[in-house]
């Protein structure tokens, strides 16, 4: 794991010195600058876009909170706000920082406020990780039935409508079985499947499973009136009564 990039921003060189030393100890960590001054900490974290930083809340002309107004949100680092004043513990929070260090602190609560910037970075990637799938999902709908796009297990799965074979029902799963592939698991009901899917040549033939009509090799009859479908791998897949409309509009006439 990539070493966190830590700046420093305080007035006095001896409270930048002794917050270096402590942070010199963590192997997990990189010093990339030290300013003292609100200016130039934003012209800093603008250019090099550290991961935390550690603010003075009280700097002369610039202070902190001034700082962190001065940068976009979603360009925000985390935010560990260091001051000898407790009384300023409410405006810190107001700013959303992930932590408040109350001079003098010792190494411990130091690696505590770390954690705690640790954890928010991750949540923070975790939801823009989501965020850009969800997004990728949209823009492949977008683009018509030639693509259609799968979230399984954190990834995006692009497959052309022809390469699924059927689909299974699986409580609230579903399982894609595909024609050069294995099969690919889904976290979704058979329901949601077919409303996207239902236009674009699929139909449900029964309770549990719903197939490409291209793979439909022959339709045939079984007891007390009902009819099998049979796939071109050799699959068959009995066909509900209630469900028979659903394919007999992608064929010539009723079975």
């Amino acid at each position: 794991m990539a070493a966190l990039r830590i700046l420093i921003v305080d007035d006095e060189p001896l409270a930048r010195e002794r917050l270096r030393a402590f942070l010199q100890r963590d192997p997990s960590v990189n010093i990339i600058g030290e300013c003292g001054s609100g200016p130039e900490a934003v012209a800093v974290i603008r250019r090099d876009e550290p991961d935390i930083v550690f603010l003075d809340l009280q700097m002369p002309g610039f202070g902190g909170l001034q700082v962190v107004a001065e940068i976009p949100p979603d360009r925000r680092p985390a935010i560990i706000f260091v001051t000898a004043h407790e009384q300023f513990a409410v405006e810190a929070f107001a700013a959303q920082a992930t932590d408040y260090l109350l001079k003098p602190f010792d190494a411990d609560r130091l690696q505590q406020a770390l954690k705690r910037a640790r954890d928010y970075l991750g949540a923070r990637r975790n939801g823009d990780l989501a965020t850009r799938l969800e997004s990728l999902l949209e823009t492949a709908a977008a683009r018509g039935p030639e693509r259609l796009a799968f979230k399984a297990d954190g990834r995006v799965v692009f497959l052309r409508p022809d390469e699924i074979v059927w689909i299974e029902a699986a409580n609230n799963y579903c399982i894609l079985h595909l024609a050069d592939a294995k099969p690919l698991m889904l976290r979704e009901t058979l329901a949601s499947l077919e409303e996207q899917l239902g236009a674009i040549n699929f139909a449900r033939v029964n309770r549990s499973a719903m197939v490409h009509i291209n793979q439909v090799k022959e339709l045939q009859p079984a007891k007390y009136g009902d009819y099998l479908v049979v796939l071109r791998n050799g699959l068959r897949l009995s066909l509900s009564r209630n469900l028979r409309g659903r394919l007999e509009r992608f064929v010539p006439g009723p079975p």
